[in-house]
């Protein structure tokens, strides 16, 4: 009979016979060192979300507003980020961080909107 060992720190197993880890701690360990290359791209990716929406937030205290995108650089917003694009029967296209968006109005001139629960 095969022994088996914690596929962490190689140490015996007793019990179940698909136990994988010997303790909670070696299951952690294992899969953080598994999934730190993922976790650290989505990491800065969501903080740059989070801030997107912060600055949203922010400027647009009352639900609706225009601000000049120059408003929105000096607060460090990243255009390239959002969560979703949400297209009107008209064309238009909303971009928004969760439940904060804008509609680019003209060339440097932002409408910023809070999500709505129609628009889905």
């Amino acid at each position: 009979m095969k022994t088996r060992e914690c596929q962490e720190c190689s140490m015996k197993l007793s019990g179940r016979k698909d136990q994988k880890f010997c303790s909670d701690y070696c299951r952690n360990t294992f899969n953080n060192r598994q999934n730190e290359d993922a976790t650290k791209y989505v990491r800065r990716i969501n903080n740059i979300l989070r801030k997107n929406r912060r600055i949203l937030e922010t400027l647009n205290p009352k639900g609706k507003i225009t601000v000049e995108g120059i408003s929105l650089a000096e607060e460090g917003f990243n255009f390239h980020y959002y969560t979703n694009i949400y297209t009107t029967k008209t064309g238009s296209q909303y971009f928004f961080c969760y439940d904060q968006g804008y509609l680019k109005v003209d060339s440097d001139r932002y409408m910023l909107v809070k999500k709505q629960d129609y628009v889905k």
